[in-house]
């Protein structure tokens, strides 16, 4: 389905104003509920006398940027790796990065106890860079090259492989109940201080893939036909694998390992807009920030005052769209 620009315009318009309503109501919900004027007073006529407005200042209003930039991260290097590698299934929970920042993380646990939050963030990129590198040879070292499906494999194969790992290293230092918090994903403790240290990972992954977009677009048509364009193919690939470890590996860094939102946000794109990842790629930022901020509503109000993690909340939600997208694309090869 291709559409036209002008309702790409207003899809994307649309969608803006579905991530204001929706950061609104992120601010507003929670174990106590309070009212717009509430937050909008504690957003911009900030009293540090009142109770409200420290909670909001503090805890919901940085909560909600969290949410908005791990679901934009995480959208669009779904939507590049899913238009480079031509697979529709190509997603970062898919193909070793959140299991690669899960395994740094138990090793810096198990051996850095003592390691800062920057030194934490870092390690997690250099995780998240090592399991998406791992994939890749994996799944080159085949005579035909690398192909979506052997990509989708390895990617599993070195997830099961990290989640091994992690999983003895946690059992022999007892690092249980320290490593659940973050293993199931929350954005409940996300701090001013760790959004201003993603600030930049985030601004530069995300420039790089709206200004690679074009190129993703020719690529998506194959490699043969890119280079018969005059595209770079292999500066492209390099390129488009920078923007996704750093938007991925902030992701993982800040809210634990959150799963399908990067194949699940490009794949209701793709079919709302069209092939085309000039479009693609801008959509799943905005809808990909509504999403995110939809299910940690969901998790909040659910049971509260208690909340579901967002581990949890994808799991249930992601599950029988990925069994979907699954079925049509066997249905497609039949």
């Amino acid at each position: 389905m291709i559409r036209g620009r002008t309702f790409f315009v207003l899809f994307l318009l649309v969608g803006l104003l579905l991530l204001l309503l929706a950061g609104a109501a992120s601010i507003s919900f929670g174990a106590a509920r309070m009212d717009i004027s509430t937050a909008w007073s504690a957003i911009f006529a900030f009293n540090p006398e009142v109770p409200e407005h420290q909670i909001i200042q503090t805890l919901r209003f940085p909560r909600t940027i969290a949410d908005i930039v791990v679901g934009i991260s995480l959208s669009v290097a779904g939507a590049i790796m899913q238009g480079t590698t031509r697979n529709p299934l190509a997603d970062s929970g898919l193909m070793g990065v959140n299991s690669g920042a899960a395994f740094t993380m138990v090793l810096v646990l198990a051996f850095m106890p003592g390691i800062g939050y920057t030194e934490s963030l870092l390690m997690c990129f250099l995780g998240a860079g090592l399991g998406a590198g791992m994939t890749y040879l994996v799944a080159s070292l085949n005579k035909r090259g690398m192909t979506p499906q052997r990509l989708v494999l390895a990617g599993m194969s070195i997830s099961m492989l990290f989640g091994a790992l992690g999983t003895f290293f946690s059992i022999q230092y007892n690092l249980g109940q320290a490593l659940y918090y973050w293993t199931s994903g929350s954005v409940a403790g996300a701090s001013w201080s760790e959004l201003a240290f993603v600030a930049p990972w985030f601004v530069g992954g995300l420039g790089l893939a709206i200004a690679l977009s074009p190129s993703i677009a020719i690529l998506n048509l194959g490699d043969e036909i890119a280079k018969g364009f005059g595209q770079r193919t292999v500066r492209v690939k390099l390129l488009s694998t920078i923007a996704v470890l750093l938007l991925s590996g902030l992701s993982a860094a800040l809210v634990g390992p959150v799963g399908f939102v990067g194949l699940i946000v490009p794949h209701i794109m793709r079919f709302m807009i069209g092939v085309d990842y000039r479009y693609i790629i801008p959509a799943s930022a905005v809808y990909g920030g509504v999403f995110m901020l939809a299910a940690d509503l969901i998790g909040r109000l659910v049971n509260r005052p208690n909340e579901m993690a967002l581990g949890i909340v994808f799991a249930i939600l992601g599950v029988p769209l990925f069994l979907i997208i699954s079925n049509r694309m066997r249905r497609g090869l039949e």
